[in-house]
């Protein structure tokens, strides 16, 4: 049996369990692979978590242990590095860990698909975690001016309070890397002055669970073009899968 997971503090929110699941199932690999989910209440129990888990291959990393993780770690991989973000490792035969990130496999294909070739010059970036690392990494690859908004003010270029309709107008992409809005708390939002966005705004919400995020539906709302987390996730997952070393 090959053993792969998910860490994280909270996970009802997460397809990874069943995705992997229905992929084993479709590829063969039911019988010698098993993906499960590991809710860890701090990141000190990871070390605990990879030397008692039995057959671990390999793992994914998500809110909010993605840069936590890091000290754990034997090694990284240079866009890990550079990133300063992990939300997957791979255990090698020796025992060694090496952290990688394919959140920016997923994040660059969608926004790819979003964009469809528009030109994007300044971005907004929402939120301030591992996720947000790998948002800002992928957007300097493209060129993409990138301002945080942040409810800390010391964290971010923005705080939410400041953003008005100036800032959105010089501001087509705007991008949830944050948890609000994602499953239980699906009536969330994050604050903004929605009433500015118009057909000109694209909004990428890098949550997935629900499909359609309140975030999303006001976007829609006001004729802008949107897009969720599913391909992000689906891509990141696959480019993991890779990194285990299982393609066939």
């Amino acid at each position: 049996m090959r053993r792969y997971g998910l860490i994280g503090l909270k996970l009802g929110h997460s397809f990874s369990a069943r995705y992997f699941a229905e992929k084993f199932q479709r590829e063969g690999l039911a019988v010698e692979c098993s993906y499960d989910l590991y809710e860890l209440p701090k990141i000190e129990c990871v070390a605990d978590f990879m030397r008692n888990t039995d057959f671990l291959q390999g793992f994914n990393v998500t809110i909010p242990y993605k840069q936590q993780i890091i000290p754990f770690l034997d090694s990284l991989s240079r866009e890990a590095q550079d990133i300063g973000a992990v939300n997957c490792v791979k255990i090698l035969p020796d025992g060694r860990t090496v952290g990688y990130n394919t959140d920016i496999d997923g994040i660059r294909f969608s926004l790819d698909k979003l964009l469809c070739g528009q030109i994007v010059e300044a971005a907004l970036l929402l939120g301030t975690g591992g996720a947000s690392k790998a948002v800002q990494y992928v957007l300097a690859e493209r060129g993409i001016s990138c301002s945080v908004v942040s409810r800390d003010r010391s964290k971010g270029d923005f705080v939410y309070e400041d953003l008005s309709q100036e800032i959105l107008a010089s501001h087509p992409l705007i991008i949830n890397s944050s948890p609000v809005g994602m499953y239980p708390n699906v009536d969330e939002a994050p604050a903004l002055p929605y009433e500015y966005l118009t057909p000109s705004h694209y909004l990428f919400d890098l949550v997935y669970n629900p499909a359609t995020t309140e975030f999303l539906r006001r976007g829609q709302h006001h004729g802008s073009m949107v897009c969720n987390g599913q391909k992000m996730f689906v891509y990141q997952a696959e480019a993991s899968w890779r990194i285990f070393g299982n393609q066939r």
